[in-house]
């Protein structure tokens, strides 16, 4: 029995790091909400969930309702910090709450992206000259007497075909 625990434990320690420093302790603080202490009795729990976290972080998606939603770290890390400052009556059981967190966060980050993305798309076209900024005033363009009679011919060529 402390053989497995010991297992369990020294895998918790040495997963911590692979979350690094910004996320390591909202990972324990989520971790402790299942009520895994105390440790020595509880450190397959601890195992579990710390697995599922690098999981989660490793894959940077998750599916809730069979659909399948991309998030950042950041994101991840804002869910994490939502649910350690909601005051639960009990342990959690699953991570449904931290889900339903994500998928907020996770709707959010997927519109900021298309924005951004929309913006560099058009940003990336008036930088080649393919579209015509809406903000410039359009200036027109000076021509000279003898194209402005060959425009008036074909014009009135164009129009003499349509009289016939």
């Amino acid at each position: 029995m402390d053989v497995i625990t010991d297992k369990d434990l020294r895998y918790v320690i040495a997963a911590l790091p692979s979350f690094g420093a910004r996320y390591s302790h909202l990972v324990m603080g989520y971790a402790q909400l299942f009520g895994v202490t105390p440790m020595h009795i509880k450190a397959k729990k601890l195992r579990l969930i710390i697995e599922e976290m690098k999981k989660l972080f490793d894959a940077q998606s998750f599916t809730w309702q069979k659909k399948l939603y991309p998030i950042s770290h950041a994101g991840i890390a804002e869910a994490l910090d939502i649910c350690i400052k909601k005051n639960f009556s009990e342990h959690l059981e699953n991570h449904n709450y931290l889900k339903k967190v994500m998928v907020g966060i996770s709707e959010r980050e997927g519109k900021e992206g298309s924005r951004r993305a929309e913006k560099d798309l058009r940003k990336k076209e008036l930088d080649s000259g393919l579209r015509r900024n809406d903000s410039e005033e359009e200036v027109p363009l000076r021509i000279t007497p003898e194209q402005a009679q060959k425009n008036l011919e074909k014009v009135r060529d164009i129009l003499g075909g349509f009289a016939k």
